[in-house]
Parts: structure tokens; sequence; C-alpha cells
């Protein structure tokens, strides 16, 4: 398979369904890997606790799924 079919993005979006940030956009080897994130945006802005939605997605396949952001 090419770089490309490879491509995997880890996404953090709000209840509204906005992006709040992007944890991963790069090519990877199958395996397990682990992201944490620190509860600030895109812009390096802390967001507020409450209900967001992180999405795996790579050719192929996407996967949703809640989690709770408290501080």
């Amino acid at each position: 398979p090419s770089l490309m079919d490879r491509v995997v993005a880890l996404d953090i979006f709000d209840v509204r369904g906005q992006k709040v940030r992007t944890l991963e956009r790069s090519n990877l080897a199958a395996g397990n890997y682990t992201r944490v994130w620190n509860g600030r945006d895109d812009a390096g802005a802390q967001v507020s606790s409450g209900v967001y939605f992180y999405r795996l997605s790579g050719k192929g396949f996407s996967q949703t799924n809640k989690m709770v952001l408290l501080q």
C-alpha cells in the first residue's frame, strides 16, 4: 500500500460538532499507540470541562466515541 493508504487522523470535537483539536494526522504503521489530550484546542486555548467526541479515521474506517473532560 502507498503511504497515503496509512494516513491516520485523531480529531476531537465539541458537542456542536465543531473540531476542537487534531491530535494526530500522520502515516502510522500497524500497532498500538497512545495519545494524551491536554484539554487545549488547536490554538492552545484551554477548553471548558464537558463532553467531547474523538474520531479515529483512516482509509476505509472511521470510529467515533464520547469522552468527558474534567478539569
